[in-house]
């Protein structure tokens, strides 16, 4: 099969796809599944190289986030809902049938290693049914980040109707994905990026409230009059921008720690929150499965219904990277933050689907 297979630790600028890597075997509780999207992640970058605490035995199949159909060739086992290469949908006993009860394929998503491959194997009780108004590309993103999102905004930061929320790196995939849910939430939404044409892409495609400009030096200003000078309630920061965001805080402000992707791991001086009698709280929504199984089953129902009911809908950077040979330019212009949204890779279309423009 075709495969983003890595045989040596290296930057993905020096790997290429591979068209002759073993399809993978399921294991007893395992299925096949035909991937046709996969989400492209940062944490692929540094998994190519080493440098990601998840470190598979090489050779490994590169990616992450996927969403497909059952092999017609995969193995069922027991107790397993799912069919192959049918009509009929199923649902992993793990989760609560409410969420998704009106699918009815064996279209599926859900996160694996190796998704970067025409072929993943998975355990079918981390896959959920693909809402019929998604596509594949749009499905691929949601198992890892409209989740982190939510989970970020709601579980940790405790967002609530008319909070002023700040979501740094806006127009990241993340970042987009907690605009849309903080909107939905009925929050009021500042987006920061740190260019005039993702600031542009907050506003149109998430409908944030406002943009700022975090490279400024006096952005928190902007921040404080756009709320009229009451501060933000939530902040949700992918980047690193903790100590800059306690400048535009409200009184009992809820800080989430989402990651670094500014490169700099911050000291918070501990006076600065007793100033302003602050929260900051960290979220590690992948050790979710496992530290909080009944929390990650939770989060997943209340994401599935919002994208059941149209309420969010992903939103992918465009065009879509077509085909697997694409991976390492996916990979680049998102080290190179050229992308905005989720990018995705798409692996292979439907039987007589047509080329998009």
């Amino acid at each position: 099969m075709k495969a983003y297979q890595i045989k040596q630790l290296a930057h993905p600028s020096k790997i290429h796809s591979s068209n002759d890597v073993p399809i993978p075997t399921p294991q007893q509780v395992q299925v096949l599944v035909d991937v046709y999207a996969a989400g492209v992640n940062f944490f692929d970058i540094l998994q190519a190289q080493g440098k990601y605490q998840s470190k598979p035995p090489l050779p490994f199949v590169l990616g992450a986030e996927f969403a497909g159909r059952i092999s017609d060739k995969s193995p069922l086992p027991p107790g397993c809902r799912f069919k192959r290469g049918g009509t009929s949908g199923c649902l992993p006993q793990r989760y609560s049938p409410q969420a998704v009860e009106r699918s009815s394929s064996d279209r599926v998503f859900g996160h694996a290693q190796g998704a970067y491959a025409e072929h993943v194997v998975a355990d079918p009780r981390g896959l959920l049914p693909i809402p019929d108004n998604l596509s594949y590309e749009q499905a691929a993103v949601v198992f890892l980040t409209y989740t982190t999102s939510y989970e970020g905004l709601v579980g940790r930061g405790q967002a609530k109707p008319d909070d002023w929320v700040l979501v740094h790196a806006g127009a990241g995939g993340v970042g987009l994905a907690a605009c849309q849910i903080a909107k939905v939430l009925g929050c009021k939404v500042i987006a920061t990026a740190g260019s005039e044409e993702k600031r542009r892409i907050c506003i149109e495609k998430a409908g944030v409230h406002a943009a700022v400009h975090y490279g400024k030096s006096d952005w928190q200003k902007e921040v404080m009059q756009i709320t009229g000078g009451k501060g933000v309630n939530v902040v949700f920061d992918p980047v690193g921008l903790l100590i800059p965001s306690l400048r535009c805080v409200a009184w009992n402000a809820r800080l989430v720690v989402v990651g670094f992707a500014g490169g700099t791991i911050e000291k918070v001086p501990a006076n600065l929150l007793l100033l302003k009698q602050v929260s900051i709280v960290g979220l590690f929504w992948g050790a979710t499965f496992g530290k909080d199984p009944p929390r990650a089953k939770q989060v997943l129902n209340e994401v599935m219904s919002l994208l059941s009911s149209g309420k969010v809908v992903p939103i992918l950077y465009e065009p879509v990277y077509d085909g697997l040979e694409s991976v390492t330019q996916a990979l680049a212009d998102l080290e190179g933050r050229k992308t905005w949204g989720k990018a995705v890779i798409r692996v292979r279309r439907e039987q007589g689907e047509r080329a998009k423009l």
